[in-house]
């Protein structure tokens, strides 16, 4: 892109880049902004979606915690 900036007329010292470590920052953000956006795609109610996903997981540590692979369910004829 500076590349093209001399032969507007100016020359690539009349526009201020960045330093390096804004620069890394800007980027960073950036990647985040995109990373958010791509987890709410599609999804009306994103803190919803977490917390239910939280409690899922919860339940399953519980259900762990109490005794495992145990939990088949007994059929009872009779």
């Amino acid at each position: 892109m500076g590349m093209c900036l001399p032969c507007l007329g100016g020359s690539v010292e009349d526009y201020d880049q960045p330093d390096p470590e804004t620069r890394r920052q800007q980027q960073a953000e950036a990647a985040m902004k995109r990373q958010r956006d791509n987890e709410s795609r599609g999804v009306k109610d994103v803190e919803g979606l977490k917390r239910k996903q939280q409690r899922r997981e919860e339940i399953e540590k519980k259900a762990e915690m109490q005794g495992g692979g145990d939990n088949a369910m007994r059929w009872q004829v009779g």
